[in-house]
């Protein structure tokens, strides 16, 4: 991936800010922390252990989101269950399973809920909406809500995709705000609670250092993996149009060591569809043809045929852009091998995956054609709605 820096900038996260000033902020609370592997300070130390040892306030109970409070649960659907935490001596509650909100019987024995979760910038990625379900907890039984900020790791300034329809909201989308939205956990949260009128007692404790236009590996902050296929900044950067593989057929490349970087299926050739999309001449991007085997997830252990994308500039590089691309250009060249992905998909058991992902039918229905050609595939592209919901919403940039 191409570099267009040099060094890095020194960047404290809210755990970080938090932890400076000795957790001064919350002094004599009684405090829920909702948190997973990747709540950890600048010296890789979790939140959870320095809540514990803050002598000031005391911990009740950990909760986690999708994936557990250790990241351990692999994959879309895989409840995790309540669970009691023998280090610390306290319970910790799941809040994916069957229940996706604090219940009032949670919330009952503390002063504040804690937000600390790493998230990746877009919007199918469920912590935002775990967030904005404990928000509404909050507001409901009265307690007070402080989220320890973190940047967005693709940067706050790139916006990309289509725009949420109210009515295709599910736990991948519960507010109207593009693919790739450009925010972090406490700005979308404070643009919601604004908008809302969600009238939640909402702290946001900044990250101190971070700018808008500066991707994760420009700061100097440790990279822990938020979820289990969620390895490194290079999976983050594609993630916002790879996600959209999963309302597919086709592997996303889960079971390999480069997820949402390799896609392809049994029956695809690499090297048709490779030099099908390099010819698109897509921006800051190549794609290498491959084959692959799958060790777990769609095909596993059946050789694939398909493509790794390969970011060559990240700042002219378009995810979304790049991922309908090939999804339409899978379909049209293989379509034996091509499905879309019936429901029930993340808590949603009537609307099409693939709708619920994109915030609405159009591009299924757009590529379910068969005159798709280039001038559908582009309208996809132009979306004047994004720059007003940007122009509406950067009242509330904390950065």
């Amino acid at each position: 991936m191409k570099k267009n820096y040099s060094g890095t900038s020194p960047v404290f996260t809210g755990l970080d800010v938090l932890e400076k000033t000795k957790f001064k902020k919350l002094d004599g609370m009684k405090v829920s922390l909702l948190v997973n592997q990747a709540s950890v300070n600048k010296n890789l130390t979790h939140a959870s252990t320095l809540f514990s040892e803050a002598r000031n306030i005391k911990l009740v109970s950990l909760m986690g989101p999708q994936h557990g409070i250790f990241g351990t649960t692999q994959d879309n659907m895989i409840e995790f269950s309540d669970a009691w935490d023998e280090r610390l001596g306290i319970p910790v509650h799941s809040l994916y399973s069957n229940k996706r909100k604090p219940t009032p019987e949670i919330l009952e024995n503390i002063d504040a809920l804690v937000i600390d979760l790493q998230d990746v910038g877009a919007r199918y990625y469920t912590f935002i909406w775990t967030a904005k379900l404990c928000m509404e907890a909050c507001a409901e039984n009265n307690k007070k809500l402080i989220i320890l900020d973190r940047p967005n790791p693709i940067n706050g300034i790139d916006i990309e995709g289509n725009l949420l329809k109210k009515e295709f909201r599910s736990f991948v989308g519960l507010y109207e705000i593009p693919i790739r939205h450009g925010l972090t956990i406490g700005e979308l949260l404070t643009v919601i609670n604004a908008e809302e009128k969600t009238r939640c007692d909402l702290e946001v404790i900044k990250a101190e250092g971070w700018r808008r236009d500066t991707w994760f590996d420009e700061t100097d902050l440790p990279w822990v993996m938020p979820s289990p296929n969620m390895p490194t900044l290079d999976t983050a950067t594609v993630y916002p149009g790879a996600c959209l593989l999963e309302a597919t057929s086709l592997s996303e490349g889960r079971g390999t060591c480069r997820p949402f970087e390799i896609c392809g299926a049994p029956g695809i050739d690499p090297y048709v569809l490779s030099d099908k999309l390099n010819n698109i001449k897509l921006p800051g991007v190549f794609f290498r043809p491959i084959y692959f085997e799958p060790t777990f997830n769609k095909h596993a252990r059946k050789i694939c045929g398909g493509v790794q994308v390969h970011v060559t500039d990240r700042t002219t590089f378009k995810p979304v852009k790049t991922y309908v691309w090939i999804i339409g250009s899978i379909k049209k060249l293989f379509p034996k091998t091509f499905s879309w992905k019936e429901p029930p998909y993340e808590y949603e058991f009537k609307k099409m995956p693939v709708d619920i992902l994109w915030g609405d039918g159009s591009l299924r229905e757009a590529l379910d054609e068969k005159e798709t050609n280039e001038a559908v595939f582009i309208k996809f592209f132009e979306n004047p709605e994004n720059e007003a919901f940007y122009n509406r919403i950067k009242k509330y940039f904390l950065y």
